[in-house]
């Protein structure tokens, strides 16, 4: 006689799922065709992260099922690949995000990151940007980290310069995800694997290359996979991302993912200001006089302006 199990999805492949049951054993699972039906606005119905609810007999002839999946509290997603009106859920249930930024090998730009945030900030997902890497950078790079760090850090983005190599804020970074389930995000090539490597040496993630042709991470992780780090640490490493499309952002309330904006908006003379051309806008003086980001300001005219598919055709960032 079958029964249901609740579960926690730890790794995804697109039609087969490992679920992590209460008592730490670990099924390979398929999911109910109606949950598809149900689900049909997202490429993938069941994400990593998800908790779930699995029919299982315990007879290992059968194949489980995943029959139910408990309602997100959160989650990151992005235009799919393909360009489709349908979001890709990237992982859910997130305590806290670490979006990897490297200034080269590959390079992240400024845009990518406020994107991302932007994602992250509809969702009220705590998010820290983690600068890999830094064993390559000279004074000038340096420099220009610190550039960054002062755009983020202020707007309540925690900042750690870390080296995965040499082990530079490993430790300070391995105690922030204690009893968390966290994601690892950023560019194929930025590091994710070799840190989780040396933050856990048993995950024993595969490392890849930098292409020398494009100067581009060539992906290696090719779907999203949770390890269970310990006995408090639930890590979702994900896929490479070589570009961020945001999806169903209402371009009304777009501002409000701008922690900066946010904080002078009530200042604004009409209480729906878009912040571009309207009078006794609070926000346009605190760009001109540079205490909001220009590179922020230009992501944000951007993303009010031009047709979502069309920038994320054209800026692979």
């Amino acid at each position: 006689m079958s029964e249901i199990r609740n579960g926690l999805v730890m790794k995804s492949t697109g039609s087969n799922y490992l679920v992590r049951l209460e008592d730490g054993s670990r099924l390979s699972c398929r999911i109910r065709g109606k949950i598809r039906l149900e689900e049909r606005d997202t490429t993938n119905p069941v994400a990593v992260g998800d908790k779930v609810q699995v029919d299982w007999s315990g007879d290992t002839q059968e194949t489980p099922v995943i029959v139910e999946v408990e309602p997100r509290h959160n989650y990151i997603e992005r235009k799919s690949v393909n360009l489709s009106k349908k979001a890709h859920i990237i992982a859910a249930n997130i305590d806290r995000c670490y979006l990897f930024v490297t200034l080269f090998a590959p390079e992240t730009h400024l845009a990518f990151i406020d994107r991302f945030l932007v994602s992250t900030e509809s969702m009220r997902i705590p998010t820290t940007l983690v600068f890999n890497k830094i064993d390559l950078y000279d004074d000038a790079a340096l420099d220009l980290m610190q550039d960054i760090i002062a755009i983020y850090e202020p707007l309540g983005y925690p900042c750690i310069p870390i080296s995965a190599i040499n082990g530079i804020g490993v430790a300070a970074l391995k105690d922030d995800m204690r009893g968390k389930q966290v994601v690892l995000a950023g560019h194929s090539g930025a590091g994710k694997s070799t840190l989780i490597n040396a933050l856990f040496p048993e995950a024993q993630a595969r490392v890849g290359e930098i292409s020398e042709s494009h100067f581009k991470g060539q992906h290696t992780t090719t779907f999203a996979e949770m390890f269970e780090l310990g006995s408090d640490v639930f890590l979702i490493d994900t896929p490479g991302i070589k570009s961020f499309g945001l999806v169903d952002i209402d371009k009304h309330v777009l501002s409000h993912y701008f922690p900066e904006m946010r904080a002078a908006m009530e200042q604004c003379k009409f209480h729906n200001c878009q912040h571009i051309n309207e009078p006794k806008c609070a926000v346009r003086p605190l760009v001109e006089s540079g205490e909001i980001a220009a590179s922020r300001y230009e992501t944000y005219l951007t993303l009010m302006e031009d047709d979502e598919e069309t920038h994320y055709r054209k800026n692979k960032f």
